[in-house]
């Protein structure tokens, strides 16, 4: 009976170490990469950045040198991991998608095969035609516009959509059609077929490039640069320029948008924009705004929003510039970002028409 009972008081067991331990942080795409370095070790990695882009190998480098601890377990899922989708690619690559999904079916299971290959094609896809990814659509149209429908919808598949967008404007009526539809229609394509066409668009590309000066700086670019300077820079800027080029001063300040702009914007667009300021930034950036500004902001809020702004004005007092001056440019930071997403217009001297 001593013996029962003892037993019966004695401490519970200590819970196993493997409940004590931490969640596991998942790991992205490049951390998991530079997982699979470390653990081939620096004489089998070394061989492996022969193969990849300069940016490739910065870019991997620098996820290694932050790499913390990888507990075994871990870097095994990892290998094990990049193992199926080598494994996966080697056999897109030499049967195609179907050959693929069949064989990776009976491996690993319906619902694995298509987490592979939506990996595998993805990062396929990623790689073909990125030499094309610098290209103006000057040089793309000159790579293309010669080239049937199909092979050019199978390209601009491969790059940006606004890109993609300017190519198809430039071509004649029936080939935009022919191409938009082929774009459409296109489903999935022999990694075969793919590398005959990147290996004939790159050849044409670099006889291009080497025989076409690529656009560089320029007005549109240094007006974009100032869109994102302080203002007490971009005024330095501006008087300095204006004391040798007037022409030139006047000519980027027309191309950019600064928080006088205010004043050009549609009623709507001022009144989207407004939802997302800061009250308080409002208060700060109207302290040094002229009365044209101060009444397009009014006339665009709320009768009730309008009237706490004015009062926050009457008793805010002893506001540096520089508070008021980067008040205002995350104001303009707000309508850009709202430009960009196509949620308001900016206009643009002489570049922008308005239809009702």
């Amino acid at each position: 009976m001593a013996e029962a009972a003892a037993a019966a008081t004695a401490a519970p067991p200590k819970p196993a170490a493997k409940e004590n331990r931490k969640p596991k942080v998942e790991l992205s795409s490049s951390q998991k990469a530079a997982a699979v370095i470390v653990a081939l070790g620096a004489e089998k990695a070394s061989l492996l950045y022969k193969y990849m882009e300069p940016e490739d190998v910065e870019l991997l480098t620098l996820e290694v040198a932050r790499m913390g601890f990888l507990d075994s377990e871990q870097t095994e899922e990892v290998l094990n991991e990049f193992y199926q989708i080598c494994l996966t690619n080697k056999a897109v690559t030499e049967g195609g998608l179907e050959y693929a999904r069949t064989v990776l079916e009976k491996a690993y299971g319906e619902q694995a095969a298509s987490d592979l290959l939506s990996k595998v094609t993805k990062s396929l896809k990623n790689r073909d035609f990125a030499f094309m990814d610098k290209a103006d659509v000057k040089s793309l149209l000159s790579a293309l516009q010669n080239e049937r429908p199909q092979t050019i919808a199978l390209v601009l598949s491969y790059v940006d959509a606004d890109k993609a967008a300017g190519v198809v404007s430039q071509l004649d009526e029936r080939k935009q059609i022919q191409v938009v539809e082929s774009i459409a229609k296109i489903d999935s394509v022999s990694p075969m077929a793919i590398k005959i066409i990147q290996d004939e668009m790159q050849h044409k590309f670099s006889s291009i490039m080497t025989s076409t000066n690529i656009k560089v700086g320029g007005i549109d670019y240094v007006a974009d640069v100032m869109n994102n300077l302080d203002r007490t820079s971009e005024k330095n800027i501006f008087d300095g320029l204006a004391d040798h080029d007037q022409e030139l001063a006047d000519e980027i300040r027309k191309r950019m948008f600064v928080f006088e702009d205010i004043v050009t914007m549609d009623d709507r667009s001022v009144q989207r924009f407004v939802r997302d300021c800061d009250p308080r930034d409002l208060v700060l950036s109207l302290k040094a705004a002229n009365s044209e500004v101060a009444n397009k902001l009014f006339s665009n809020m709320s009768s009730r929003m309008a009237q706490n702004i004015k009062d926050d004005l009457e008793i805010t007092s002893n506001v540096r510039m520089k508070d008021v001056e980067e008040a205002q440019q995350r104001i303009v930071g707000i309508i850009r970002g709202l430009e960009e997403k196509g949620e308001i217009i900016i206009l643009k001297a002489g570049k922008d028409d308005i239809i009702a």
